[in-house]
Parts: C-alpha cells; sequence; structure tokens
C-alpha cells in the first residue's frame, strides 16, 4: 500500500465515523497526579491523522484493532493489531488510518515539562508487540466508570491500573540483564566510538544474537538504538544549557556537526538549532 505524502504541521482530522473518548487531566486529578495530560481510545478511518510538531510529554499508543501508520524516529512505520508504540516528548508525533477496516488505538499522553524525567526516555522501546491487551483493557475500564459513575475508589483503582501497564511496557528489555547493563554502559560512554562488534562485546554475545534482542525489545537495531540514546542526551543539553552545537555534537558521542545535526533532525523533527529556539 502506498504510504501518503503528509505534511509535517500541526494537524488534527477525523474520517467520517471516527470516534473518541477522553479523559483530562482538568477533569480528572487522579491523572494530574502521574504526569497524565489526556487518555482515550480512538476509532479512527481515513483520512484522519494527527501531527503534534512538540508535544509536551510522553505518548504510548496500543493498536487494539485495524492498522494505521506511525511515525517514529524519522520513519513511518506499520502499525497493526497488538504493536505498542510509544514516543519521548518534545519529538514530533504523527499517525494516520488507512483505508479499510477502522483503526481502534488506546493512548495515554503525559505533561512532562523539562527538566521532568519523561516516561520514555532513552532506554525506552519504539514498538513492541507485548501489553497491548492488557493496556486497553485497564483504559476500557477506566473509560466506562467515567463515562457511567466516577466513583472516585474505582477511579483511582482504573488509574493506577493503567498507569502500572505503561510503566511496564515502557521498559520491557530490562528483564535481559546483559542488554540492560550494556546500554547503561554506553550511557555512561557515549562519546566511544560504538560499533556493533563492540556493543555486542560488551554484553558477551554474538552481534546477530544482540540485533535481534533489541529488534524484539526495542523495536531498534542495536545502532538504531545508540542513536536515539545518543539524541535523548543532546536533547536534555540543549533544553539546560547554552554549549555550542559541535560541543554538543562531540559530547553525546559525534564527529562534527553536520552528523550531528542530520541524525537529530531524523529523530526529532527538527534541527538541533530549531529545537534549542523552542525550550
Amino acid at each position: 500500500m502506498a504510504e501518503i505524502h503528509i505534511h509535517l504541521a500541526e494537524t488534527t482530522i477525523d474520517g467520517p465515523g471516527s470516534s473518541r473518548r477522553v479523559v483530562e487531566a482538568g477533569e480528572c486529578p487522579e491523572l494530574a497526579a502521574h504526569r497524565i495530560a489526556r487518555l482515550g481510545m480512538d476509532i479512527a478511518t481515513a483520512p484522519y491523522r494527527r501531527v503534534r510538531m512538540r508535544p509536551g510529554g510522553s505518548f504510548v499508543m496500543a493498536c487494539l484493532g485495524g492498522e494505521g501508520r506511525v511515525l517514529l524516529e524519522g520513519r513511518w512505520q506499520r502499525v497493526t493489531e497488538g504493536m505498542v508504540c510509544m514516543a519521548p516528548p518534545r519529538v514530533v508525533n504523527a499517525f494516520y488510518a488507512v483505508k479499510g477496516r477502522p483503526w481502534r488505538i488506546g493512548w495515554v499522553r503525559y505533561d512532562e515539562p523539562a527538566p521532568v524525567a519523561p516516561l520514555v526516555g532513552a532506554e525506552s522501546p519504539v514498538r513492541i508487540r507485548e501489553g497491548a491487551t492488557e493496556f486497553g483493557r485497564a483504559l476500557e475500564g477506566l473509560l466506562a466508570e467515567w463515562a457511567a459513575s466516577r466513583d472516585p475508589k474505582l477511579i483511582h483503582h482504573w488509574v493506577g491500573l493503567v498507569q502500572g501497564m505503561v510503566r511496564r511496557m515502557v521498559q520491557p528489555w530490562q528483564v535481559h540483564d546483559r542488554v540492560w547493563k550494556l546500554w547503561e554502559e554506553v550511557g555512561r560512554r557515549l562519546v566511544e566510538p560504538w560499533d556493533l562488534d563492540a556493543l555486542a562485546a560488551a554484553c558477551h554475545m554474538s552481534g546477530e544474537h544482540l540485533r535481534r534482542l533489541c529488534q524484539r525489545e526495542l523495536g531498534r537495531s542495536p545502532m538504531q538504538h545508540l542513536a536515539f540514546i545518543r539524541i535523548q542526551r543532546a536533547k536534555q543539553m540543549l533544553e539546560s544549557s547554552d554549549e555550542k552545537m559541535e560541543a554538543v555534537a562531540q559530547d553525546v558521542g559525534y564527529e562534527n556537526g553536520l552528523a550531528f545535526s542530520r541524525a537529530f533532525k531524523r529523530v526529532v523533527g527538527m534541527s538541533p538549532s530549531e529545537y534549542r529556539a523552542g525550550r
């Protein structure tokens, strides 16, 4: 199926028959206690699309039926039933429904202004195939109670379940001790010229085995995850300091500013200078 061209500017379009159930933090203090800005479930039909250029918090979405396309770290990816996608704050989010049967999604958007540590961070996957069903059930329970009695005790219960599901999904790779320790070590030594062989040697496994683990647990190759960690660190530096771009590039492991700028724009959706200007 051919991809459609989407101009990356703030966009909200609903297709015929699309519907949304949503709860906002302004109405539900239990959400605000977890820094959840809003959550909900959508039934989306083409040409439904959303583009958020600089969202203020982490975003987690589960596909509960049908399929759609999601822009993840600069690449349009097909998302089908059972998949969970996630993105850190202040990175372009974009997604749309494709023609065919309706796309059902459950989602949570957080409010995490800098310097709050985001729930979806450098250790998080981009796309996984675990937890979508359970996450959807928790969201469904919360939305049903919100539409009916709004019992405070039950709302507290359902919000806690949703938050627990999200926390488990954003760090699934930590069940693999060697991989978890590898990425902790990489985070401490970002300036080193890591390649696949060096990453594999650091966790005492073959490059192919590491690649399979990372694809399964993170939805990224090891080198793609290395780039993601570097860009997340660069975002923090751009938000909290006035260091020159060349210095930021070198501090996170890029040889020069041009390579850094290209990688940053691919992952974040804007140049480092544009990102800093919007802080």
